[in-house]
């Protein structure tokens, strides 16, 4: 998650609302996948502060083998953007979340960013690092008969959560969303909200669901798993692509992004499937919800030479 945009009581949210500053010199002429350096402290004291004992990681050869594989497979916007805007990539052992993207000082005058991976990451596949995050939504029930997963094959997860982090950096330097100082703003909308989202965290009235509105990245607390076929049905009636994605305008963006790229440009599936006694029950496939797919049209300007 970018910035401050969800406000949470839990710091074991999928994205930390956290941010930082960091001070520095960058060059852009190294290649962004090469900018490795440690989480500022500043990052540290926060998890410190949680209860942790987060530790810088230093990659092994194949770990960043995997990173610049990650870096070659975004879009062409992404990658020039990057260039420019992107001050240092961390790697972190012992962090609760996925990845945070925080600004620091500019360079030159360009907005500057930093994202700090969880280390082990770098060991899990799309669909193990998806299924994990989504049974984060949902508590065990007295049923325990309900399972949920994701099939997101099997590439390397640091490319899908590169592909969301960047799309964060990508919408702050060219205001894909808005970027209100007061997540209670109202402010003109932009192509990619209008109609969908009313605030910067609230959807617009026919996309407010009562169901929804419990589930984990909405309320901050997660929901019977029980009731997971009706959330995804629930979520199939709306235009976005993911739960994450009902959190804020910033994360449906990134989350619209990095789910149109791994299934239209790498090829991969990415849907949520509820069983029940193993036998599928619901099957949530973005990709194929015709209010999801009418938005596609506005992606164009990420791949254009």
């Amino acid at each position: 998650m970018l910035l401050r945009l969800i406000v949470t009581t839990s710091i074991m949210l999928f994205f930390s609302a956290f941010t930082f500053a960091q001070k520095g010199r960058s060059s852009n002429k190294d290649e962004p996948s090469q900018r490795v350096k440690p989480a500022p402290e500043s990052v540290f004291k926060m998890f410190r502060e949680a209860g942790m004992k987060p530790a810088d990681r230093t990659l092994t050869s194949a770990e960043k083998e995997k990173v610049s594989n990650a870096f070659a497979l975004l879009p062409s916007l992404h990658q020039r953007i990057l260039k420019q805007n992107l001050f240092s990539i961390s790697f972190m052992d012992n962090m609760p979340n996925t990845a945070l993207t925080s600004p620091v000082d500019p360079v030159g005058g360009n907005k500057m960013f930093n994202i700090t991976f969880r280390a082990s990451l770098l060991n899990e596949n799309v669909s193990e690092w998806a299924t994990w995050k989504e049974n984060s939504c949902f508590t065990p029930a007295a049923d325990s008969s309900y399972k949920v997963r994701v099939e997101g094959g099997k590439m390397d997860a640091i490319i899908y959560v590169l592909l969301h982090e960047a799309t964060h950096i990508v919408d702050v330097v060219t205001g894909i969303t808005p970027h209100p100082e007061d997540a209670d703003a109202v402010v003109d909308p932009t192509a990619f909200t209008k109609d969908i989202w009313r605030l910067m965290n609230k959807p617009t009235e026919p996309y407010i669901d009562s169901l929804l509105e419990q589930t984990r990245f909405r309320s901050g607390k997660p929901v019977s798993i029980s009731l997971a076929p009706d959330v995804y049905a629930k979520l199939s009636k709306t235009p976005f692509p993911s739960l994450y994605a009902t959190a804020a305008w910033s994360e449906d963006a990134a989350e619209l992004v990095a789910i149109y790229h791994m299934t239209t440009r790498l090829k991969q599936p990415f849907y949520v499937v509820v069983t029940k006694n193993n036998v599928e029950v619901t099957r949530f496939e973005p990709m194929k919800n015709p209010l999801v797919k009418g938005r596609l049209g506005q992606l164009a300007a990420f791949y254009k030479p």
